[in-house]
Formats: structure tokens, sequence, C-alpha cells
């Protein structure tokens, strides 16, 4: 591994951790000619989830995208990060679950809903006015209708 502070290649682990329920490999290394330390991630590589989008574009799946249109839904709520990120990850093992290689944008979309609906209804709403697109205010009064109807159920 290319040291970031020198470019020596030579470099030895100090610390190696599972992380990502053991789907990644945390380690921490030091350089053998400037004695730098810094950190490394050892990933599986996954064959890419593509996604189609509204308009019929396609591009590859991305949780960070994912997890930064989340964490505007919930600004100012009371919803932990490690909430969202377990909530993305969730999402994400089980489109690849399902062995597809192409997933509509809509079905990401509905279960990021599903699931966010039982962490916080504002952020919930506000996800959706974004997602869905509501036109008007009787769009939006539908859909909190909808989700009364949920929570009585």
């Amino acid at each position: 591994m290319k040291c970031p502070a020198c470019h020596n290649n030579n470099s030895r682990v100090l610390d190696s951790r599972p992380i990502d329920e053991g789907k990644s490999i945390r380690r921490r290394r030091e350089c053998e000619a400037c004695s730098y330390r810094f950190t490394t991630f050892e990933k599986v590589e996954e064959s890419p989830l593509i996604v189609v989008k509204k308009e019929g574009t396609r591009e590859e799946f991305n949780r960070e995208k994912l997890l930064r249109g989340l964490i505007k839904a919930c600004e100012k709520r009371p919803v932990a990060l490690k909430q969202l990120e377990d909530l993305v990850s969730e999402v994400e093992k089980e489109l690849r679950s399902n062995g597809i290689s192409e997933v509509k944008s809509e079905l990401i979309g509905e279960m990021v809903m599903d699931r966010l609906a039982k962490v916080d209804e504002v952020a919930y709403v506000r996800f959706a006015s974004v997602y869905r697109q509501f036109k008007d205010i009787n769009v939006f009064i539908d859909e909190l209708k909808e989700l009364i109807k949920k929570e009585q159920s």
C-alpha cells in the first residue's frame, strides 16, 4: 500500500478490525520509510447494482447519495446517524439479496419510505414530499391521511 505522505510502497499493518458486519476490514498501517500512520479499508467487490431512474437513465446504486437524502429529511429531528446508516444498509442488503442487477428507483424510494415512517413520521413526510414531488397541498394532505391510516391499523 502506497504511503499518502511520502508515496513509499512499503507499509506494515499495525491493526486489523472487521467492520460493516464483517463485510469490510479496517487496517491501521505505518509507512516503513517515514513512519506516517494511515488507515485503509478492504472490501469484497460486489457486482454493480444499477438504478433505473424515472426518466429511464441508469446509474450505479450510491448508498452515500441515499444517506445524504435521508440526513436532509431528518434535519433537526431526533434521529441518530447510525439509524439512517442502518436503514440504508438494510435497503441495500435487501436489494442485493434479490439477485437482480437492475432496480427501479421507485422501488428503492418505497422501501426507504416504509422504513423511514417507522423511524420518524416528520422525516417520512419530508422525504416523501421530495421523492413523490408533491404538486400541491392536496397531494400532501392525501399523503398525511395515508400515514394516519397506517398508524391506526
